[in-house]
């Protein structure tokens, strides 16, 4: 059984910070690269962060430098730091492997930040 539970989602003040965390189940994600992307209202899922390990992440441009992307293989778990949040981060995140064609979600984590 495959599944993944985002969590640690808010509404926060830009400038703010948060971290999500994602519990996956399933052994594909514990030997892939993960990524974390966000919908934000309006707009096609994108890929925001991405690792293989701590030694090879990348980052879209538009958050590079404000939020890191982190796992833990014994915990089966992927974890997002942001920081210097903006209002254009707001948006539904999910983790999930870095493949476009693996076509399972789960429900994602809402991020609101506030001007």
């Amino acid at each position: 059984q495959v599944q993944l539970v985002e969590s640690g989602g808010g509404l926060v003040q830009a400038g703010g910070s948060l971290r999500l965390s994602c519990a996956a189940s399933g052994s594909i994600f514990r030997a892939n690269p993960m990524g974390w992307y966000r919908q934000a209202p309006g707009k096609q899922r994108e890929l925001v962060a991405r690792i293989v390990s701590s030694r090879s992440t990348s980052y879209a441009d538009s958050v590079k430098g404000r939020f890191t992307i982190s796992r833990d293989i014994a915990k089966n778990s992927v974890y997002l730091q942001m920081i210097s949040l903006k209002p254009e981060d707001t948006g539904v995140y999910y983790c999930n492997l870095d493949n476009p064609y693996f076509d399972y979600w789960g429900q994602g984590t809402q991020v609101t930040v506030s001007s």
